[in-house]
């Protein structure tokens, strides 16, 4: 039996995990991911009642009672290299004996919605929709790290997706993997659904361009046109791949869903979405 190294699994004084600062009797088994620290305020304010309160960096974790549900939001910050961090931990602090370094031999599994803003990409998402990642396709390589088994990618997405746009080689091989076909019926049975890009950054990996130019500055327009078995890419985002990528491979039941605040074939903004991630936030709590 493997006994983890105290360097590859920090634990702090105090019996809490490295970054996020979290106990494992302080978290629950259902939990809400979003970007902002703040928003996990938000969502604690629909509980019921509230067990724990904490912040360490960018990561802000509440505990409390919904409805009857036991339920932890948690903030993991922007871009997919966080969640490699928030997913590792939240995974370890239940399927992991602190106490002897060792993975318990009960496996348990978590339910691990995102809820996040996003760029639409499509005319069936614009500013207002919510769009659930029925597939998330990253762009920014970190589940490249893992060994992976059979069928956690879709390996013929990713070649058909790389030989439609040309991709070019000095960036990181695209991978694409399928949410958790369960759950993205249940929370979003009404919403759009499609294909989602996490890309790893904000400016040019998403085709925007500022001062610095873009190596292809026709990129976007063959994304948007790029369809598989009937599945369009709908929308740009930072976080999904790894969400549904990490998510899957330790065995939890993951996905992601957002709010298109950005439109990006028609280039307009709502800067003041706050009304429309509530809405959402309120949707996936009733229905996680």
């Amino acid at each position: 039996m493997r006994v983890i190294p105290p360097s590859e699994l920090i634990i702090n004084g105090d019996g809490s995990i490295f970054h996020l600062h979290v106990k494992p009797e302080q978290i629950a088994t259902t939990i809400i991911l979003c970007g902002d620290p703040e928003r996990v305020s938000m969502i604690a304010s629909h509980f019921d009642s509230i067990e724990c309160d904490i912040l360490s960096r960018e990561f802000h974790t509440m505990t409390g009672m919904y409805k009857g549900k036991r339920i932890s939001a948690v903030s993991h910050g922007i871009g997919p290299d966080n969640i490699d961090i928030v997913l590792t931990e939240l995974d370890a602090l239940v399927n992991v004996d602190f106490a002897t370094r060792t993975i318990k031999p009960e496996h348990t599994t978590l339910t691990l919605v995102r809820i996040g803003t996003s760029g639409g990409l499509q005319e069936i998402s614009p500013v207002g929709t919510y769009v659930v990642s029925k597939y998330s396709m990253g762009f920014d390589g970190v589940l490249n790290y893992y060994k992976t088994p059979d069928g956690l990618m879709d390996l013929d997405m990713e070649a058909a997706f790389c030989k439609h746009v040309s991709w070019n080689p000095r960036l990181a091989q695209p991978y694409c993997v399928k949410a958790d076909e369960e759950l993205v019926e249940r929370i979003g049975f009404d919403m759009v659904k499609g294909i989602t890009i996490a890309a790893p950054g904000f400016y040019g990996p998403q085709g925007r361009y500022v001062r610095a130019e873009p190596a292809d500055l026709d990129l976007n327009k063959k994304i948007q046109s790029f369809e598989y078995k009937g599945d369009v890419i709908t929308n740009f985002e930072m976080e999904g791949s790894m969400v549904a990528g990490l998510g899957k491979l330790l065995g939890h039941k993951a996905m992601t869903v957002c709010a298109i605040i950005a439109g990006r074939v028609a280039k307009n903004m709502n800067t003041d979405y706050h009304g429309s991630i509530e809405g959402l936030v309120e949707k996936v709590l009733e229905r996680i």
